[in-house]
């Protein structure tokens, strides 16, 4: 092994040949010290004996290293091997160290990216774009007003995961306080939804994988007592109804509130969603479908209308179709109507009624109390308003259309309601079905 003193020219000039793998330069000034030059780079190198086993380290590069730092170096490592240390332990520990501090830094970084980019605010979004990718485009609606309204700016800002159960209480109470009892709920019920959703992402291919970075592992609002809804119990009068139906006019929102009122109460946003193909005039069966609760896929909800009422969709229907209008009932002919402008009409006829005030479920109420009274049974009441149809035995079992008892039924709702606009009796025109099917009153 020659050797020769290292200067910056010899390091320069010294190459690797072609066909070699890498050379060493060796420095006589400090015998332990070398120059290895490969075909990519060149770098100092320390090699040394301990216990009769060669011990080679690598000290640095030499376009960044000097001469003299790496001779220092080489030193300082041949006085470790004179104690009795392996340099390379010490060169492992220096590693790990190194690779700690970057796990911290990873770590400190990927909370700060917690705390910027998953807030609870983002975990709201995250849910409401899956509300609407189900087509539960209400639901959605409601989700973004509450959570815009009721939110704060500094607790909607806060990473989703730092979310506890005393702020969330603290949220509900505010807005329950505020005298918003329903408000209250609603904003529990979304928040428990949206961490619900969260918690299970992970392990169900059905729920965005948006929500899978929030890292949420437990709900903070299941601890929250739920506020229970209140049951309505307002139900319009004869009288009221025959005023009701009187101030409805000849406009596309109050055609909508007099279909849903002779189709025995149904839901306002499920009639806005009938496309001209949903109505067939030979039958006057318009389809609707069913998205509440937890369905997959919208249930199909059949209403065999009563005469008065087919008519009336079926003039919108064939409307629809020459102004090539992809629904039944839009503001005109080419807009879908919003839920809240039925409801905002109904609002202005209470007005102008005057007496005790009522909403568009106190209607249905007053839809499915007088059904009852006409001896429509309760099963059947159930098909005809599309509700309380959840169970093991409705989803798998029982297969029975009901369209028979719903026909039935329509035609005595439609009869009492023109008994109530000429202020007559209740009329006595609900009859038992032939043998072997339900039957319709009881």
């Amino acid at each position: 092994m020659s050797r020769e003193r290292l200067t910056p020219t010899r390091i320069a000039d010294f190459n690797c040949p072609e066909g070699k793998h890498q050379v060493f330069r060796w420095d006589s000034e400090m015998p332990r010290l070398a120059v290895r030059a490969t075909r990519a780079s060149k770098s100092f190198v320390f090699e040394s004996k301990l216990d009769r086993s060669t011990i080679r380290v690598t000290i640095g590069a030499a376009n960044v290293w000097t001469l003299a730092d790496a001779r220092a170096e080489a030193r300082r490592l041949q006085t470790l091997i004179d104690q009795g240390k392996d340099p390379r332990d010490e060169k492992r520990e220096r590693q790990a160290a190194r690779e700690a501090r970057r796990a911290t830094e990873e770590a400190a970084r990927k909370a700060r990216e917690q705390q910027e980019r998953y807030t609870l605010r983002a975990l709201c979004d995250a849910y409401i774009g899956h509300l609407e990718a189900a087509g539960k485009l209400k639901s959605s609606k409601d989700a973004a007003s509450l959570f815009r309204c009721h939110l704060p700016s500094d607790v909607a800002d806060l990473p989703a995961r730092g979310v506890t159960a005393r702020l969330v209480a603290e949220l509900v109470r505010t807005v329950r306080e505020a005298g918003k009892e329903r408000t209250a709920g609603k904003l529990r019920s979304y928040l428990f939804a949206a961490y619900r959703a969260a918690v299970r992402a992970p392990f169900d291919a059905r729920l965005p994988a948006a929500l899978i970075p929030f890292e949420i592992e437990a709900n903070p609002v299941e601890p929250v007592a739920a506020i229970p809804v209140k049951a309505g119990n307002r139900v319009l009068s004869s009288d009221e109804l025959k005023a009701y139906i009187g101030h409805l006019g000849n406009s596309i929102a109050d055609r909508v509130l007099l279909v849903s009122l002779l189709a025995g109460g149904q839901r306002i946003q499920q009639l806005l969603r009938a496309k001209p193909a949903d109505f067939d005039p030979t039958s006057g069966t318009l389809r609707l479908f069913d998205p509440k609760g937890k369905r997959a896929m919208p249930r199909e909800h059949l209403l065999p209308l009563a005469p008065r009422a087919a008519a009336m969709v079926g003039e919108l229907a064939r409307r629809a179709v020459e102004l090539q209008a992809p629904l039944i009932f839009s503001s005109y002919g080419t807009r879908p109507m919003s839920g809240e402008t039925l409801s905002k009409r109904a609002r202005e006829v209470c007005t102008t009624m005057g007496g005790e005030r009522f909403d568009l479920k106190d209607i249905r109420r007053t839809c499915e109390t007088m059904l009852a009274e006409l001896g429509i049974s309760r099963d059947t009441r159930a098909q005809l308003l599309s509700h309380g149809i959840g169970g093991v035995q409705d989803r798998h079992y029982d297969r029975h259309g009901y369209v028979a008892e719903k026909r039935a039924a329509l035609e005595a709702w439609e009869a009492r309601i023109a008994s109530i606009e000429k202020g007559g009796p209740v009329p006595s025109n609900v009859r038992p079905l032939r043998k072997g099917k339900a039957t319709v009153g009881r």
